[in-house]
């Protein structure tokens, strides 16, 4: 059924950050315990990496194979999207309120849009101009951050928001790319395995995991991976699969609205009238993208399915 895809993929975002958002919450209370951002950044991808190994390796083994030629484009990926994204992001929010951080990050909407528009030539789209103009709008006010001390705010927490930007808007574009030739999993192990690594190797081995308090904290570590990592960046990558980086970074502006929420039903925390409107502002632009969807014949899913199709009609009759 036409745009059924389309709908899957918006759905897949929409819960990815549905769990990034939980996941922020886990990491404050993470820190609190003492726990250094570089330390959680080696806790969450090393811990992510080998049970997506796991599962994949009992599940879809077939998901695990990549040609050689490609193993460069995964260091890419891996180190300058996911390592990078990690720490500047878990950076930001230990120097900034969480607000400034999630606001400094989702000017990466902005980012790609740009990217696809001046690089690769491509139109955005009028809806998709007024759907990022009202998500970015709608986050700031949704986080509240129109109360922000802007002269107060840390130099260097600010400029690792302003990398989580490049590096999510990186990570986004880069990852359409190889989802081209490899399903959204594929992608997703790979790019978590390299970041684990080069952690590893930056931060002394596996430090984190002989932090004096690691045994108490053991289990919101695995929820940080599981729900913080593989769960949501999976969904990201699937919806990115579907509906193309440039909405699918739109849609996942919803999650500092998730956060407030989960805040006011949860935690008792009162939610301010423009925080409302700001939230009202989100949902109209995640509305306004799905309005008449139209299959978009440059997502990577159809991509695939186009060169799976290639190759069937030029296999000799007979051989299987």
């Amino acid at each position: 059924m036409k745009g059924i895809s389309e709908q899957v993929g918006y759905g897949c975002v929409l819960l990815a950050a549905a769990c990034w958002a939980a996941g922020a919450a886990a990491a404050k209370f993470l820190f609190q315990c003492g726990i250094t951002p570089f330390q959680l950044v080696q806790l969450r991808l090393t811990t992510a990496a080998a049970v997506l190994a796991l599962a994949l390796a009992l599940l879809q083994p077939r998901l695990l194979r990549i040609a050689r030629r490609d193993l460069p484009y995964f260091f890419l990926l891996g180190t300058f999207g996911m390592a990078a994204i990690n720490i500047a992001y878990l950076y930001a929010i230990s120097r900034l309120q969480v607000a400034a951080a999630l606001v400094l990050e989702y000017l990466a909407p902005v980012l790609i849009a740009l990217y696809v528009r001046l690089v690769r030539r491509e139109p955005l789209g009028r809806r998709a101009g007024l759907a990022i103009a009202a998500a970015f709008t709608g986050c700031f006010f949704a986080v509240g951050a129109y109360r922000i001390d802007l002269f107060g705010l840390h130099a260097a927490g600010i400029a690792s928001g302003l990398a989580a930007a490049c590096a999510f808007a990186w990570w986004s574009v880069y990852g359409e790319a190889g989802m081209h030739r490899y399903p959204p999993w594929t992608v997703l192990f790979y790019a978590l395995g390299v970041a684990a690594l080069e952690w590893n190797l930056l931060h002394p081995p596996f430090e984190a995991f002989r932090h004096e308090r690691f045994a108490e904290v053991w289990p919101w570590v695995l929820f940080i991976a599981l729900v913080g990592a593989i769960v949501p960046f999976g969904l990201y990558f699937e919806g990115i699969n579907r509906i193309r980086a440039t909405r699918a970074s739109i849609v996942s502006t919803v999650e500092p609205l998730l956060a407030g929420l989960f805040s006011f039903f949860f935690l008792g925390e009162r939610l301010e009238p423009l925080q409302i409107v700001g939230g009202g502002l989100v949902i109209a632009a995640v509305i306004l993208l799905q309005i008449r969807p139209e299959p978009d014949e440059r997502a990577p899913i159809r991509i695939r399915a186009r060169t799976a199709a290639d190759r069937l009609a030029l296999r000799p009759r007979g051989e299987p």
